[in-house]
């Protein structure tokens, strides 16, 4: 399996027959089936109660689903097709690798997004109502949108400035490597993302140092409740991270293929686990098994509405965004 320098996929000498599956191709398959299975029924979850429609935390978070279950679904596939050889139109192969480096990229902006929403409650609590509502909601996601799109550009357009048309008309495996033909640029791409990082980090850690000094200040309740807080700010910080080392691993990979076949292909399955399917799981456990009101709901339609307990909550009428409990992280 090929992977690239953004960790779509695996990378192993190239055959010309399609190959059995073998166990750790089968690991990633089941991985993946869980990590969409959970995200999907999240999704479901979401658009079937209304009252979830009122919050900013909630609609980042749909977003946040939307996009890695559709980056797992397309790189899943690539995967496959990757591993099993089979080629496709060049021309075809480009838009699907734009699409998924500009979902790589919104992950951790709406990430990024949710931490200021975070802030926002915590440290501006009067301005809160003001400024987190769906229709801001929606505007934050075209700008993750807009800003996840200029890596998109910076690979398209340097893609088209060195290479021939030809090219295009080609038939090759899939995969970013193939559409980054010259050093400079996996470099230009590989500074774009880290720009990308640095400024998020950046964020994240302003939104971490400011609702720690208001934990610090508040006592009894409001603490435990600001507590949680800083808490969900550190897993997205984390989150962060992992996604930061996929970038490094490249680096890491071309150092251990000059020493050793074998230990490079394994490092590159494990990179492919650790830092592309693990910090796609972290969201859903971070805001939909650790939120209580979203929890009640997911068990509600997890069994089909049979279990009465697990009864979803009612909007409130005179005031849709207390039909929904605070996050409880």
């Amino acid at each position: 399996m090929q992977n690239s320098s953004q960790g779509f996929g695996f990378s192993l000498p190239p055959v010309q027959v399609m190959r059995p599956l073998n166990d750790k191709a089968i690991i990633v398959q089941v991985l993946i089936s869980l990590f969409l299975y959970i995200d999907l029924l999240m999704i479901f979850t979401f658009f079937r109660k209304e009252a979830f429609h009122a919050i900013t935390r909630y609609i980042f978070f749909a977003h946040t689903l939307i996009c890695d279950c559709t980056f797992l679904i397309i790189s899943d596939i690539l995967l496959l097709l990757s591993y099993s050889r089979i080629v496709m139109p060049t021309s075809l192969c480009v838009p699907i690798c734009a699409i998924l480096v500009n979902l790589n990229i919104a992950t951790p902006l709406t990430l990024t997004a949710m931490s200021m929403e975070r802030y926002v409650s915590i440290c501006m609590p009067l301005r809160h109502s003001e400024l987190s509502t769906p229709q801001h909601a929606a505007h934050g996601i075209l700008v993750i949108q807009a800003l996840a799109s200029v890596l998109m550009l910076v690979m398209l357009f340097s893609l088209a400035a060195v290479m021939p048309l030809d090219f295009f008309l080609s038939h090759r495996v899939c995969s970013l490597e193939t559409l980054q033909v010259h050093t400079w640029q996996k470099d230009l791409t590989n500074a774009v993302s880290q720009l990308y990082f640095l400024l998020m980090a950046l964020v994240i850690c302003f939104c971490y140092v400011k609702i720690m000094g208001v934990a610090r200040a508040a006592s009894g309740a409001d603490r435990s409740s600001l507590n949680k807080g800083l808490r969900t700010v550190i897993l997205h910080a984390l989150q962060l991270l992992l996604s930061l080392i996929q970038l490094w691993c490249p680096f890491m990979e071309m150092a251990v293929l000059q020493i050793d076949l074998h230990m490079f292909i394994t490092l590159r399955y494990f990179d492919y686990v650790v830092f592309i399917l693990a910090p796609r799981c972290l969201v859903p456990l971070v805001y939909g098994l650790r939120d209580e009101s979203f929890m009640a709901a997911l068990k509600h339609y997890a069994v089909f509405g049979c279990h009465n307990k697990t009864a979803p909550m009612k909007k409130d009428k005179k005031n849709p965004r207390r039909g929904s409990q605070r996050l409880q992280t």
